[in-house]
């Protein structure tokens, strides 16, 4: 591995001297034929674009020759999708946009083609950080429930987990920089561990992404897109102030960005303080207060034929952990017990192009610190280190027809130490590899296929704790795991306006340590788990079916599921308790997950500013015996009402205002240690715009998520065992600064 990514640095100088080949030309707009101002002009390959002048010209340096994808963005208009073939020298095209009442569409970064969704084989959620952010988000945990078919088990405000179509923990995959994101995600009070701050964009695979992502991807992918590094020869920065009004909480963030033809450079830096968060009820959920620091950073080199670029990112959590409504205070320290988490990532991505084809390599090390403090203890009682080394390696091969074929491999080396007296999980180090194989065929009569398939093998070694015969004894652990998965997938566009999308796929899930080897008190879930350490592979297959019909006043979509997963592993009460604690055990058991989203999306005309919106998500989830599985979350209808308008030479450049009802029913199938959860409503209203003052251009906004303050429990939260509701009314305003 090393040898490769020297070899890589290498490329770097002799790769240097070649010839600068540009790309140069107009953008305009087809009905009126006027030049378009500010149109995006992107190579996502590349990761290299530029911005059209008053006159609609563009201009874009030091490109490699071969095929490349090129989109032109605009609001307002279609985006515009073609391959481009680069010559040496010069190269010049020109684009006529056509103007559209339907969102800009945004490159799908996920999935290895890099395409459009409309081009796109599997389907994917894609939503901004500023979007999620209108909505009145106080935590990126919270704000990805704001995309269907997709929730969070929480513990409080601070503590999220995703879940995708009723699966979460380590059957979700977060990716962030390229690179998987590794903090001993197995518990169940362990949230995300990420900061808003930095992140573009949110992308979710619904579904298997085994062939992808390798093991722990079998229920799905949460992929967050850093921020992307300014355009050559621009520098661009800004401020962002957020308050909220329940937990009288606060986050900033201020970053700048930089770039010549060559070197690039971003840094931004953010923090965040909460106190106890208020119920709908008025009480103040004692403990639930948090803070957050968060560093990104980052620094690129692009050439002709190679670009490379180095990111770090550095997190630092203290979360209380509720268990009460106690005391009322406006304190912000967590009190005990309460987690200290410092998370670091570094991930490198180089590019290597060459004439008809090109390597990419992406390299991650990630080191995460997690201590758990107690009341009336000194110092940590559980205090553990895992350290992960990764690499995803992929060749794109050169392009024969209309054939697409990317080869690669990808693995990952993890060690986790012990350092506290309370061991929650062993010392242990893991091993994997992954060898897959991915091809995209795209037909003349605008249909695709994409299939692949892949193999994959992991080693578990975890060391003896305690002594033999005692409680809390972890025996010596020595497994392998070894998984063939496959996918394919067709879309094809039926009718004019009409797509449909069907894709099969294969996943797998190696046990995590936790359920191999626990032996004691899992402190925050007051119960004592039991591991086992003969469990086998999850292995699932999934068939999703997609339905879309889009024109420039009606958009309709209709996603169904049907998931069967072999070795399904759950923890269950024996019956038994230990000093007080009940205890839980892990089995297996084969069990179906089915469901889907239904969607409708009406901008009338002549009324392009008016928006209406309505989107229902269902899941079941049953054991082979019948028995419901738990964490499934509540069907739900969410409808809005929303408008939008944009003015030129005005001081209001453009607003929004929506209104939203989200209805989440009844979950009566529940599994048999579950309670029934009753169902709510939930309303939501915000409004915001860019405004122009003394020639300062801001972004503000106001929103007000749950405005009549219903008391109300969600079927996902962790505190629902203590009869703990959710949060209250909050009033979120934000503010925008670009430098």
């Amino acid at each position: 591995m090393q040898r490769i990514y020297i070899t890589l640095l290498l490329a770097m100088f002799a790769l240097y001297g070649q010839s600068q080949n540009s790309l140069e030309g107009s953008i305009s707009d087809d009905a009126s034929g006027s030049p378009l101002f500010g149109a995006d002009v992107y190579f996502p390959q590349l990761e290299k674009g530029s911005i059209s002048d008053e006159n609609g010209q563009f201009k874009i340096n030091a490109l490699p020759t071969g095929n490349y994808k090129i989109l032109v963005s605009s609001i307002g208009f279609q985006t515009y999708s073609k391959t481009l073939t680069l010559k040496k020298g010069s190269n010049a095209i020109n684009v006529a946009l056509s103007p559209t009442a339907i969102e800009m569409e945004e490159v799908i970064v996920s999935t290895p083609f890099h395409k459009l969704q409309r081009e796109n084989v599997m389907k994917v959620e894609r939503a901004s950080v500023a979007e999620l952010k209108t909505k009145g988000a106080v935590t990126l945990s919270e704000g990805i429930t704001n995309i269907p078919g997709v929730e969070s088990v929480s513990t409080g405000l601070g503590i999220g987990k995703p879940v995708i179509r009723g699966l979460s923990s380590n059957r979700v995959l977060v990716y962030t920089q390229g690179v998987r994101l590794e903090n001993q995600q197995f518990g169940d009070e362990h949230g995300l561990g990420i900061s808003d701050a930095g992140i573009e964009s949110v992308e979710v695979i619904k579904g298997p992404a085994t062939l992808l992502y390798g093991s722990d991807a079998m229920g799905g992918v949460l992929y967050l897109n850093p921020e992307k590094f300014a355009n050559a020869g621009e520098t661009e920065g800004d401020v962002n102030l957020n308050y909220f009004s329940n937990t009288t909480g606060f986050d900033g963030n201020a970053g700048i960005a930089t770039s010549s033809e060559k070197l690039k450079f971003l840094i931004r830096g953010s923090a965040a303080s909460h106190t106890d968060y208020g119920t709908g009820g008025g009480q103040n959920v004692t403990n639930s207060r948090f803070g957050e620091y968060d560093l990104k950073t980052g620094l690129g080199y692009q050439s002709t034929t190679f670009k490379t670029e180095l990111r770090y990112n550095y997190n630092n959590l203290k979360l209380g952990v509720p268990e009460e409504i106690g005391q009322q205070t406006s304190d912000r320290s967590p009190e005990s017990p309460y987690q200290q988490i410092d998370n670091h990532i570094l991930s490198s991505k180089t590019n290597v192009f060459f004439d008809k084809s090109s390597l990419e390599a992406t390299l991650g090390y990630t080191f995460n610190t997690r201590k758990e403090f107690e009341e009336g203890e000194e110092g940590a009682t559980l205090d553990m280190n895992l350290a992960t080394f990764n690499y995803n390696l992929q060749y794109h091969l050169p392009k024969w027809g209309n054939l697409e074929t990317i080869v690669g491999a990808q693995g990952m080396h993890q060690t986790n130490t012990n350092f506290g007296e309370e061991i929650l999980i062993p010392d242990a180090t893991t091993d994997d590899i992954g060898v897959l194989g991915t091809s995209h065929l795209h037909f003349k009569n605008d249909s695709d296929l994409q299939l692949g398939i892949r193999y994959d093998h992991r080693s578990i070694a975890g060391e003896a704790n305690g002594v033999l015969g005692e409680e809390g004894f972890i025996e010596t652990l020595n497994r392998k795991f070894n998984s063939f998965n496959a996918a394919i997938g067709y879309k094809n566009d039926i009718l004019k306006n009409f797509t449909g999308r069907i894709n099969l796929a294969t996943g797998f899930r190696a046990p995590n340590l936790a359920e191999l080897t626990s032996n004691g008190v899992h402190e925050g879930t007051n119960r004592y788990e039991i591991g086992n350490g003969a469990l086998k592979n999850e292995q699932n297959l999934q068939t999703d079916l997609s339905l879309e019909y889009g024109n420039e006043h009606l958009e309709i979509y209709v996603n169904g599921f049907y998931n069967t997963i072999n070795d399904y592993i759950f923890i269950e009460p024996n019956g038994s308790t230990i000093d007080g604690n009940a205890v839980f055990i892990y089995n297996q058991q084969n069990a179906n997950l089915y469901g889907g989203e239904i969607g409708v999306h009406i901008h009338p005309h002549p009324l392009d500013w008016l928006h209406v919106e309505s989107s229902f998500e269902t899941v079941t989830g049953k054991s082979a015996t019948d028995e419901y599985l738990p964490l499934i979350p509540a069907n739900s209808l969410t409808n809005t009402l929303r408008t939008e308008f944009a003015r030129k030479d005005s001081w209001l450049n453009s607003s929004y205002v929506f209104l939203t009802l989200k209805s989440v029913f009844k979950q009566d199938k529940v599994s048999t240690f579950e309670t029934t959860t009753e169902g709510y409503s939930l309303v939501n209203i915000g409004f915001g715009g860019t405004v122009s003052i003394f020639k300062q251009s801001m972004d503000i906004r106001v929103s007000g998520n749950n405005i009549l303050d219903r008391d109300y429990i969600s079927h996902l939260s962790r505190l629902k065992t203590n009869g703990i509701s959710n949060i209250g009314r909050n009033i979120s305003l934000g503010i925008n600064i670009p430098l």
